[in-house]
């Protein structure tokens, strides 16, 4: 498994220098069988990453390109009359294929993100009455630009809450960005990039989780993070039992990169931020950045023993 990873990680590396922490981040939100939300400032390489996770990953993807004029059916599909049929042919959206690039997502209405709804939570999605299941391995990569930006609407808390994992790129360091300087533009290097992980392999990445060894002082841990953010008054409100669901999923994920078969505190820590950040909300001041001080609060105020 490490050396799948270490293969995936330097295959992703020739376009996103710097990153690798980033890298197996996006690889433990889609071997979880979750969605990923990159967010970031425009230029930051978020569509670079997503274009990189698709080829590296095999599977057959589609981007679209969310603006304000974008509408559900676009997405979805839309039935169009055949007149040499006599009936209705259902013409199937972008949203059909194995991984969609959704780039920056929150360029649109609110009503058009909602058609992402029923896809990231069932893999179905239904059109004019009638439910169509989209294909296996279904995953969602998205891009969102900061909300204090012009022209983006905020994802509601049930849309982010349909994301696994959320991450940031930030500036590269001075290494890489020499790196950049000095190279070709890395978005040429994108037909460069080889599959890693055959449809089988990823199937078997993914039930390989569920393998993964917990012990009791682990889950003990994992409920004292949980209920902190519930009765701490710094919480608008605290996890849900799905997000604390997602945070012991990712974390034996994280441990499987790092091969091995058990869970340690480290790994919770690890992933919390990416999991947990954009399910909590400060009280005081409710600010969409507020969810990673938040986190950082209770990893600091529960203690890994416990009393």
């Amino acid at each position: 498994m490490e050396i799948l990873v270490r293969r995936i990680v330097s295959e992703i590396g020739k376009v996103l220098l710097g990153k690798e922490h980033q890298v197996k981040l996006a690889l433990t939100c889609l071997f979880a069988r979750g969605h990923l939300l990159i967010e970031d400032l425009p230029g930051m390489g978020k569509t670079t990453l997503a274009h990189a996770l698709a080829n590296v990953l095999g599977l057959r993807y589609n981007r679209i390109q969310f603006t304000s004029d974008l509408l559900p059916a676009d997405i979805l599909g839309v039935s169009v009359f055949d007149k040499n049929a006599g009936q209705f042919e259902f013409h199937p959206g972008p949203i059909f294929t194995q991984v969609l690039l959704a780039d920056e997502i929150n360029r649109t209405t609110p009503k058009t993100q909602s058609a992402l709804l029923e896809a990231m939570e069932e893999g179905q999605v239904t059109v004019e009455g009638e439910t169509r299941a989209l294909p296996d391995n279904f995953f969602v990569i998205a891009t969102q630009n900061p909300v204090t930006q012009s022209g983006t609407y905020p994802l509601p808390e049930s849309q982010l809450d349909r994301f696994l994992m959320r991450i940031e790129l930030g500036y590269p360091d001075r290494d890489a960005e020499r790196a950049l300087f000095k190279g070709e533009d890395p978005r040429q290097r994108l037909s460069q990039i080889s599959a890693c992980v055959t449809p089988v392999q990823l199937g078997e990445l993914q039930s390989d989780v569920e393998n993964v060894q917990v012990a009791d002082s682990l889950l003990d841990y994992l409920q004292r993070l949980v209920e902190y953010t519930r009765v701490s008054s710094a919480f608008s409100y605290g996890i849900s039992p799905r997000g604390a669901l997602a945070l012991l999923r990712c974390a034996k994920t994280w441990a499987l990169l790092h091969g091995r078969r058990h869970v340690i505190p480290e790994d919770l820590q690890t992933v919390m931020p990416s999991v947990v950040a954009h399910r909590v909300r400060d009280a005081a001041d409710y600010d969409d950045q507020s969810g990673y001080a938040l986190v950082e609060r209770a990893l600091n105020g529960v203690d890994v023993i416990g009393s």
